[in-house]
Protein backbone atom coordinates (compact mmCIF):
# COMPACT_ATOMS: atom_id res chain seq x y z
CA UNK A 1 0.00 0.00 0.00
CA UNK A 2 0.88 3.27 -0.43
CA UNK A 3 0.45 5.64 3.07
CA UNK A 4 0.70 9.02 2.10
CA UNK A 5 0.90 11.15 -1.70
CA UNK A 6 3.69 13.24 -1.65
CA UNK A 7 1.07 15.43 -4.28
CA UNK A 8 -1.99 14.83 -2.61
CA UNK A 9 -1.49 14.69 0.45
CA UNK A 10 0.58 17.86 0.88
CA UNK A 11 -1.75 19.67 2.85
CA UNK A 12 -0.87 17.87 5.47
CA UNK A 13 3.04 18.93 5.70
CA UNK A 14 4.49 20.64 8.80
CA UNK A 15 7.78 21.98 8.60
CA UNK A 16 9.96 22.17 11.71
CA UNK A 17 9.94 25.94 11.92
CA UNK A 18 5.97 26.08 11.67
CA UNK A 19 6.11 23.23 14.28
CA UNK A 20 8.22 25.45 17.03
CA UNK A 21 6.53 28.35 16.40
CA UNK A 22 3.01 27.01 16.94
CA UNK A 23 4.35 26.02 20.74
CA UNK A 24 4.99 22.51 19.71
CA UNK A 25 7.90 20.75 21.26
CA UNK A 26 10.35 18.07 19.74
CA UNK A 27 11.08 15.02 21.73
CA UNK A 28 13.74 12.18 19.81
CA UNK A 29 11.61 12.73 15.99
CA UNK A 30 7.87 13.46 16.91
CA UNK A 31 6.68 16.56 18.02
CA UNK A 32 4.26 17.26 21.03
CA UNK A 33 2.00 19.29 22.44
CA UNK A 34 -0.28 18.42 25.09
CA UNK A 35 -2.08 15.33 24.11
CA UNK A 36 -1.22 15.76 20.51
CA UNK A 37 1.71 13.95 18.30
CA UNK A 38 2.83 14.30 15.25
CA UNK A 39 5.05 12.00 13.58
CA UNK A 40 8.01 12.15 10.98
CA UNK A 41 7.13 12.04 7.66
CA UNK A 42 10.04 9.45 6.53
CA UNK A 43 11.40 9.21 2.80
CA UNK A 44 12.54 5.93 1.38
CA UNK A 45 16.03 7.58 1.10
CA UNK A 46 16.34 7.55 5.15
CA UNK A 47 16.31 3.82 5.13
CA UNK A 48 18.35 1.35 3.91
CA UNK A 49 18.79 -2.80 4.78
CA UNK A 50 18.47 -3.15 8.21
CA UNK A 51 19.30 0.14 9.06
CA UNK A 52 16.33 2.46 9.49
CA UNK A 53 18.79 5.14 10.47
CA UNK A 54 20.15 5.34 7.47
CA UNK A 55 19.67 9.07 6.46
CA UNK A 56 18.68 12.18 8.44
CA UNK A 57 17.57 15.97 6.98
CA UNK A 58 19.47 18.54 8.16
CA UNK A 59 16.57 21.41 7.17
CA UNK A 60 15.71 21.16 3.45
CA UNK A 61 19.22 18.79 2.84
CA UNK A 62 19.63 15.19 3.78
CA UNK A 63 22.98 13.53 4.50
CA UNK A 64 23.97 10.21 5.47
CA UNK A 65 23.83 9.51 10.18
CA UNK A 66 27.66 9.02 10.65
CA UNK A 67 29.03 6.42 12.58
CA UNK A 68 29.26 7.76 15.74
CA UNK A 69 25.59 8.88 16.00
CA UNK A 70 24.57 5.12 14.51
CA UNK A 71 26.40 3.89 17.97
CA UNK A 72 23.84 6.29 19.80
CA UNK A 73 21.32 4.36 20.47
CA UNK A 74 18.99 7.36 21.62
CA UNK A 75 19.59 9.18 18.16
CA UNK A 76 16.83 9.39 15.90
CA UNK A 77 16.45 10.65 12.40
CA UNK A 78 14.84 13.95 11.42
CA UNK A 79 12.69 13.94 8.39
CA UNK A 80 11.58 17.57 6.11
CA UNK A 81 8.18 16.92 7.09
CA UNK A 82 5.97 16.03 9.92
CA UNK A 83 2.25 14.88 9.80
CA UNK A 84 -0.70 14.78 12.37
CA UNK A 85 -0.60 11.28 14.15
CA UNK A 86 -4.20 10.50 13.53
CA UNK A 87 -3.64 10.91 9.54
CA UNK A 88 -1.28 7.69 10.00
CA UNK A 89 -3.48 6.28 12.65
CA UNK A 90 -6.18 6.41 10.14
CA UNK A 91 -4.01 4.21 6.85
CA UNK A 92 -2.02 1.90 9.81
CA UNK A 93 -2.47 -0.01 12.92
CA UNK A 94 0.91 -1.33 14.06
CA UNK A 95 3.82 0.39 15.68
CA UNK A 96 6.25 0.03 13.11
CA UNK A 97 6.39 -0.62 9.50
CA UNK A 98 8.14 -2.73 6.72
CA UNK A 99 8.28 -0.93 3.58
CA UNK A 100 10.84 -0.77 0.01
CA UNK A 101 12.35 1.90 -2.17
CA UNK A 102 10.31 2.05 -5.17
CA UNK A 103 12.92 3.68 -7.19
CA UNK A 104 15.90 1.81 -8.09
CA UNK A 105 18.01 0.44 -11.16
CA UNK A 106 19.56 -3.07 -11.68
CA UNK A 107 23.27 -1.55 -12.11
CA UNK A 108 23.42 -0.36 -8.25
CA UNK A 109 24.90 -1.94 -5.72
CA UNK A 110 22.26 -3.18 -4.96
CA UNK A 111 18.49 -2.87 -6.26
CA UNK A 112 15.78 -4.02 -3.49
CA UNK A 113 16.13 -1.94 -0.94
CA UNK A 114 13.52 -2.81 1.51
CA UNK A 115 13.71 -1.94 5.81
CA UNK A 116 11.76 -2.13 8.51
CA UNK A 117 11.10 0.99 10.59
CA UNK A 118 9.39 2.55 13.31
CA UNK A 119 5.87 4.19 13.65
CA UNK A 120 6.04 6.97 11.19
CA UNK A 121 4.05 9.07 8.02
CA UNK A 122 5.32 7.41 4.63
CA UNK A 123 6.10 9.07 1.59
CA UNK A 124 4.77 7.28 -1.69
CA UNK A 125 8.46 7.12 -2.90
CA UNK A 126 8.45 4.04 -0.45
CA UNK A 127 5.54 1.77 -0.22
CA UNK A 128 4.72 -0.10 2.46
CA UNK A 129 3.74 -4.20 2.68
CA UNK A 130 1.40 -5.86 4.46
CA UNK A 131 1.58 -9.21 5.16
CA UNK A 132 -0.11 -11.74 7.50
CA UNK A 133 2.71 -13.72 8.30
CA UNK A 134 6.01 -12.51 9.84
CA UNK A 135 6.96 -9.62 8.64
CA UNK A 136 10.84 -9.61 9.78
CA UNK A 137 10.85 -12.94 7.58
CA UNK A 138 9.40 -11.08 4.42
CA UNK A 139 12.02 -8.51 5.23
CA UNK A 140 15.29 -11.32 5.82
CA UNK A 141 13.69 -12.77 1.92
CA UNK A 142 13.43 -9.47 0.28
CA UNK A 143 17.06 -8.00 1.56
CA UNK A 144 18.31 -11.24 0.04
CA UNK A 145 21.32 -11.81 -2.90
CA UNK A 146 18.73 -14.29 -3.92
CA UNK A 147 15.59 -11.82 -4.23
CA UNK A 148 18.09 -8.99 -5.84
CA UNK A 149 19.59 -11.38 -8.50
CA UNK A 150 15.95 -12.35 -9.42
CA UNK A 151 14.62 -8.50 -9.83
CA UNK A 152 17.98 -8.10 -11.63
CA UNK A 153 16.71 -9.69 -14.23
CA UNK A 154 13.35 -8.57 -14.65
CA UNK A 155 13.49 -4.87 -14.27
CA UNK A 156 13.36 -3.05 -17.14
CA UNK A 157 13.61 0.51 -15.87
CA UNK A 158 13.86 2.76 -12.22
CA UNK A 159 10.55 2.00 -10.81
CA UNK A 160 10.12 -1.17 -8.46
CA UNK A 161 6.52 -1.52 -8.94
CA UNK A 162 4.36 -3.53 -7.37
CA UNK A 163 3.90 -6.03 -10.08
CA UNK A 164 7.27 -6.73 -10.01
CA UNK A 165 7.46 -7.35 -6.01
CA UNK A 166 4.82 -9.79 -6.49
CA UNK A 167 6.47 -11.69 -9.08
CA UNK A 168 9.21 -12.43 -6.34
CA UNK A 169 10.05 -16.06 -5.45
CA UNK A 170 10.20 -15.88 -1.91
CA UNK A 171 9.90 -19.29 0.28
CA UNK A 172 6.16 -20.39 1.69
CA UNK A 173 5.46 -19.26 5.11
CA UNK A 174 5.31 -22.69 5.47
CA UNK A 175 8.61 -23.52 4.72
CA UNK A 176 10.29 -20.91 7.63
CA UNK A 177 7.68 -22.74 10.72
CA UNK A 178 9.74 -25.99 9.89
CA UNK A 179 12.70 -27.10 11.92
CA UNK A 180 15.80 -25.32 10.58
CA UNK A 181 18.00 -28.48 8.50
CA UNK A 182 20.88 -26.82 10.02
CA UNK A 183 19.87 -25.98 13.41
CA UNK A 184 17.29 -28.62 14.30
CA UNK A 185 16.66 -27.16 17.90
CA UNK A 186 15.53 -24.48 16.54
CA UNK A 187 12.80 -23.37 13.13
CA UNK A 188 14.07 -21.66 10.54
CA UNK A 189 12.05 -18.89 11.10
CA UNK A 190 13.50 -18.83 15.12
CA UNK A 191 17.39 -18.76 13.05
CA UNK A 192 16.21 -16.03 10.75
CA UNK A 193 14.63 -13.87 13.04
CA UNK A 194 17.20 -14.15 15.72
CA UNK A 195 19.61 -12.43 13.20
CA UNK A 196 17.38 -10.08 11.86
CA UNK A 197 17.02 -8.58 15.74
CA UNK A 198 20.46 -7.88 15.75
CA UNK A 199 20.68 -6.22 12.58
CA UNK A 200 17.59 -4.41 13.22
CA UNK A 201 17.08 -3.62 17.06
CA UNK A 202 20.48 -0.76 17.32
CA UNK A 203 18.35 1.91 19.07
CA UNK A 204 15.28 2.51 21.30
CA UNK A 205 12.90 3.70 18.73
CA UNK A 206 12.93 0.07 17.12
CA UNK A 207 12.32 -1.46 20.42
CA UNK A 208 8.38 -2.63 19.55
CA UNK A 209 9.88 -4.14 16.58
CA UNK A 210 12.15 -6.54 18.55
CA UNK A 211 9.23 -6.69 21.09
CA UNK A 212 7.51 -8.68 18.64
CA UNK A 213 10.38 -11.09 18.27
CA UNK A 214 10.57 -11.86 21.80
CA UNK A 215 13.54 -9.54 22.63
CA UNK A 216 12.89 -6.93 26.01
CA UNK A 217 17.02 -6.60 25.65
CA UNK A 218 18.41 -3.42 24.93
CA UNK A 219 19.25 -2.38 21.90
CA UNK A 220 22.39 -3.88 19.97
CA UNK A 221 25.95 -2.46 19.91
CA UNK A 222 26.15 -0.91 16.25
CA UNK A 223 29.56 -2.63 15.13
CA UNK A 224 29.74 -2.43 11.19
CA UNK A 225 32.49 -5.60 11.43
CA UNK A 226 30.10 -7.75 13.50
CA UNK A 227 27.41 -7.24 11.69
CA UNK A 228 28.43 -8.25 8.36
CA UNK A 229 28.48 -11.72 9.80
CA UNK A 230 24.58 -12.07 10.72
CA UNK A 231 24.12 -10.59 7.17
CA UNK A 232 26.27 -13.18 5.41
CA UNK A 233 24.52 -15.99 7.27
CA UNK A 234 20.77 -14.59 6.50
CA UNK A 235 21.76 -14.19 3.13
CA UNK A 236 23.09 -17.79 2.68
CA UNK A 237 20.49 -19.20 4.61
CA UNK A 238 17.64 -18.55 2.53
CA UNK A 239 19.69 -19.26 -0.74
CA UNK A 240 19.27 -22.70 0.60
CA UNK A 241 15.22 -23.19 0.36
CA UNK A 242 16.33 -22.21 -2.89
CA UNK A 243 17.99 -25.36 -3.78
CA UNK A 244 21.10 -23.08 -5.26
CA UNK A 245 24.09 -24.94 -5.28
CA UNK A 246 27.84 -23.61 -4.36
CA UNK A 247 28.82 -23.24 -7.91
CA UNK A 248 25.74 -20.92 -8.88
CA UNK A 249 26.26 -19.04 -5.46
CA UNK A 250 29.32 -18.06 -6.56
CA UNK A 251 28.55 -16.65 -9.76
CA UNK A 252 25.06 -14.78 -8.29
CA UNK A 253 27.49 -13.50 -5.66
CA UNK A 254 29.77 -12.07 -9.06
CA UNK A 255 27.19 -10.12 -10.42
CA UNK A 256 27.33 -7.73 -8.19
CA UNK A 257 30.30 -5.76 -9.26
CA UNK A 258 30.25 -2.53 -7.27
CA UNK A 259 29.55 -4.33 -4.33
CA UNK A 260 32.49 -6.24 -4.69
CA UNK A 261 34.64 -2.96 -5.86
CA UNK A 262 33.70 -1.47 -2.83
CA UNK A 263 34.92 -4.66 -0.67
CA UNK A 264 37.79 -4.28 -2.23
CA UNK A 265 38.07 -0.74 -1.74
CA UNK A 266 37.38 -0.72 1.57
CA UNK A 267 38.55 -4.41 3.10
CA UNK A 268 41.41 -5.40 0.15
CA UNK A 269 38.80 -8.51 -0.61
CA UNK A 270 35.69 -9.50 -1.91
CA UNK A 271 34.23 -9.80 2.27
CA UNK A 272 30.65 -10.08 1.41
CA UNK A 273 31.44 -12.56 -1.46
CA UNK A 274 34.10 -14.70 0.94
CA UNK A 275 31.34 -14.63 3.99
CA UNK A 276 28.39 -15.98 2.28
CA UNK A 277 29.94 -18.47 0.62
CA UNK A 278 32.02 -19.13 3.88
CA UNK A 279 28.70 -19.26 6.02
CA UNK A 280 26.81 -21.54 2.78
CA UNK A 281 29.54 -23.92 3.23
CA UNK A 282 28.73 -24.47 7.12
CA UNK A 283 25.21 -24.42 6.47
CA UNK A 284 25.51 -27.42 3.85
CA UNK A 285 28.42 -29.26 6.25
CA UNK A 286 25.65 -29.18 9.08
CA UNK A 287 23.11 -30.41 7.38
CA UNK A 288 25.12 -33.56 5.24
CA UNK A 289 26.61 -34.20 8.80
CA UNK A 290 23.56 -33.55 11.08
CA UNK A 291 26.53 -31.27 13.60
CA UNK A 292 24.62 -28.54 14.52
CA UNK A 293 25.33 -25.31 12.23
CA UNK A 294 27.58 -23.03 14.88
CA UNK A 295 26.86 -19.80 14.54
CA UNK A 296 29.67 -16.70 14.58
CA UNK A 297 27.61 -14.07 15.89
CA UNK A 298 29.82 -13.84 19.10
CA UNK A 299 31.63 -11.03 19.19
CA UNK A 300 35.97 -12.12 19.49
CA UNK A 301 37.83 -11.34 22.68
CA UNK A 302 38.01 -7.52 22.93
CA UNK A 303 35.41 -6.40 20.24
CA UNK A 304 32.71 -5.00 23.32
CA UNK A 305 29.94 -5.57 24.17
CA UNK A 306 26.71 -7.13 22.14
CA UNK A 307 24.13 -4.83 24.14
CA UNK A 308 23.95 -1.37 24.97
CA UNK A 309 23.85 0.08 28.40
CA UNK A 310 20.28 0.44 29.68
CA UNK A 311 19.27 3.81 30.03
Amino acid sequence: MRMIDMSNDSDLFRTRVRLEAGGWTLDGNAFHRGDETILPLCGAKMVHHFDHRWATYDGDDVRDVTEAEHADPDVTVLPRYWVPEAEVAGRWRHDWLLGFRNVCRATDERTVICSTFPLSGVGNSMPLVVCSSPAQLLAAALTSIAADFVVRQKLGGTNLNFFYVEQLPVPRPGTFAERCPWTPAQSLQDWIEDRVDKLVFTAWDMAPAALVLGDDSPPFVWNPNRRAVPRAELDAAILHPYGIDRDDVDYILGTFPIGNRNDLKVHGEERTRRLVLDAYDRIAAAVATSEPFVATLDPPPGDGPRHQEPT
